[in-house]
């Protein structure tokens, strides 16, 4: 695959992304089709993105939310080749996509290592078929890489994490293409919803699994 040096993207033109409908060119996977989703207005001039599948992408929001230099979270699908499509064509199956989240950040407060290292933590590394109670293609982890350095980072990342185990990780470092936001009501679910986020989250087994591979 092509892959260019870093993937920048000017304030002016995340603005115009962010309030865009349309689907991302694919020589621009870090940009982003929006369904309605909002995001804070971003202070620094230039920002980065990066694109993570684990599972459910309402669990994954919250935990990169949560770190100085993430300037934004949106949900969406990713991977496949079926442009604009809804949750319910990505869940049932066939579409080629999988539930992801993208990630907007100022590379100036954080580095992309340390969305790896974090990334990590949310996800059964060893589970290739779903993540915890979630079943199926769409489930699937993978880190999906826009660019060499992306690439070079995901690989080195995942030889660390494979030495901790001794089953094969099942987490896939893959190009990154066109990234579809999902629909408006899965954006920052765990903010709107939080009842509901909370009994999901408890009854799917995430944490407890989580636990279980890398300690409390």
């Amino acid at each position: 695959m092509t892959l260019t040096h870093k993937c920048l993207i000017p304030l002016t033109l995340l603005l115009m992304i962010l309030g865009a409908c349309g689907a991302t060119a694919p020589q621009a996977p870090a940009s982003s089709t929006q369904r309605g989703a909002t995001a804070p207005a971003p202070t620094p001039t230039l920002l980065a993105t990066a694109i993570f599948a684990g599972g459910c992408f309402w669990c994954m929001e919250k935990p990169f939310d949560q770190l100085s230099g993430v300037v934004a979270t949106i949900s969406g699908y990713t991977g496949g080749d079926l442009a604009n499509p809804s949750y319910e064509q990505v869940s049932g199956g066939g579409t080629g996509h999988y539930e992801a989240v993208q990630i907007m950040y100022d590379p100036e407060r954080i580095s992309y290592q340390e969305l790896l290292r974090t990334y990590w933590r949310q996800v059964d590394p060893l589970d290739g078929k779903g993540q915890f109670c979630d079943r199926g293609d769409s489930y699937r982890p993978a880190i999906f890489v826009a660019n060499l350095a992306e690439e070079k980072a995901a690989q080195a990342s995942l030889a660390e994490i494979a030495k901790l185990f001794e089953r094969p990780v099942a987490v896939q470092v893959l190009p990154a293409k066109v990234f579809y936001a999902a629909e408006d009501y899965h954006q920052n679910f765990y903010q709107k919803n939080p009842l509901r986020y909370a009994y999901y989250r408890s009854g799917c087994g995430r944490d407890a699994r989580l636990r279980a591979v890398w300690g409390p």
